[in-house]
């Protein structure tokens, strides 16, 4: 009874993690760039109890020698799943859809006095005042991070601007109020061979990991790739790529895996209560 009693306690903890991963792909079913994630399962340790041969019985056994026994199921992956999102059209000139699964935006934000490199795939972007210079503006994210450039770099051009145009081959080109046609540079993204290793932080954001600690090379997992036409899209956002009526399938299945698991530690509960009673 103390088993049963653990290997549906044990059970009920992991089914929770699997419905708090289901509640948080339906809360950000309409998040720009969104990537939902997926959970598997595996058993956990299992113990070989050996029964007794009967020596009286001439036929000898009809079952097996030995019994395995588990303790319950364990989450073996929480998978990041990639697949694209559809495409939204929005005629804003600041919006751009990557229209190719496992690339990302670069994103710089500022730590320590120092600027580290994320990833994303939400393509809402917005202007901001250069903080180096007061004349200029650059592109940031809704979170105020900076979008990065082929170089690594902040896109910032002047205030007065007109129009924003991104080329066939991802460079952004600025029209200015008296014509000048100022260039802000290439725009690139980073094309993830490993997605899977991609550590996330919360605000749909990435980081890499330290490739060197996982015995990675960084060139097996990540490719810098300029953000051409065929890659990105203008006046477009890429939408989440939760599909509602399979996570809400996913939650009701999962919420009755739940309550069988709690029906069996409700069970062993009771028995152990009837084994008392009997002692008494």
């Amino acid at each position: 009874m103390n088993r049963s009693m653990i290997t549906a306690s044990a059970t009920a903890g992991q089914l929770q993690q699997k419905l708090d991963t289901i509640s948080n792909n339906i809360a950000n079913v309409n998040t720009t760039g969104f990537k939902r994630r997926e959970v598997t399962f595996s058993d956990l340790l299992h113990q070989q109890i050996n029964n007794q041969s009967n020596p009286n019985y001439e036929m000898g056994r009809l079952t097996p020698a030995g019994l395995r026994s588990g303790v319950g199921a364990k989450v073996a992956s929480t998978a990041l799943r990639l697949d694209q999102g559809s495409l939204i059209g929005t005629d804003r000139q600041l919006d751009f859809a990557i229209t190719e699964p496992n690339h990302f935006f670069r994103i710089g934000i500022v730590e320590n006095g120092e600027q580290v490199e994320y990833l994303t795939r939400d393509g809402a972007f917005y202007l901001s005042e250069d903080p180096d210079n007061p004349d200029l503006v650059t592109i940031v994210t809704s979170n105020g991070d900076f979008l990065l450039n082929g170089g690594f770099e902040r896109i910032s051009f002047p205030l007065d601007f007109e129009e924003i145009q991104l080329s066939p081959e991802g460079m952004l080109t600025i029209t200015l109020n008296d014509g000048t046609v100022f260039d802000a540079g290439q725009l690139a993204l980073t094309h993830v061979h490993m997605p899977q290793l991609l550590e996330a932080t919360g605000n749909n954001l990435f980081r890499l990991p330290d490739f060197a600690a996982l015995g990675y090379a960084e060139e097996d997992v990540i490719e810098e790739v300029p953000a051409n036409e065929g890659r990105l899209m203008q006046g477009s956002l890429e939408g989440s790529n939760v599909d509602l009526g399979r996570e809400m399938n996913e939650l009701l299945t999962t919420q009755r895996h739940y309550q069988f698991t709690t029906r069996a530690m409700s069970i062993a509960d009771e028995m152990a209560g009837l084994v008392n009673g009997i002692r008494r």
